[in-house]
């Protein structure tokens, strides 16, 4: 029973949070999915896209810094979910282009706190997990933790 109090009271404040605006990350396995899902179904509108667009663009793609946050070099695991933050960030809790670049950037911390090499994409690195300075895997269905 205290399983299923602690489960109630985590989802409680993970919903509090989103409805207050504010996004923590608190597990790479569950987010990385959670955001490749809003990737796949949040469609921005005009305005919406150019604050996205924005913001990514200010941002170098960890796995391949010689691209943005916004191109990337390919739809890596990676990219996949940090596109996917940003469109939730925007469409549900109405950040800015200031507001998705500094959460983008905490996210990037957050799945490897001890920091991209920028190069990954071109050293072999697509199949290591993002905390192994990796793009976590190629395709959606194939996460690597």
């Amino acid at each position: 029973m205290a399983v299923a109090a602690l489960s109630t009271s985590f989802l409680v404040s993970y919903a509090l949070a989103a409805v207050a605006g504010e996004m923590r990350f608190e597990n790479v396995r569950r987010q990385t999915a959670e955001f490749i899902g809003f990737h796949k179904s949040i469609r921005l509108s005009a305005a919406q896209q150019a604050i996205y667009q924005e913001a990514l663009e200010a941002l170098p793609a960890p796995c391949c810094s010689d691209n943005s946050a916004y191109t990337c070099c390919c739809p890596c695991n990676a990219a996949r979910a940090w596109w996917g933050l940003s469109k939730h960030l925007i469409a549900d809790l109405d950040y800015d282009v200031e507001q998705v670049k500094e959460k983008v950037n905490e996210w990037f911390v957050f799945t490897n706190p001890k920091g991209y090499s920028g190069d990954i994409c071109y050293t072999g690195g697509c199949g290591r997990s993002f905390a192994n300075n990796g793009c976590g895997g190629m395709s959606e269905s194939s996460l690597v933790f």
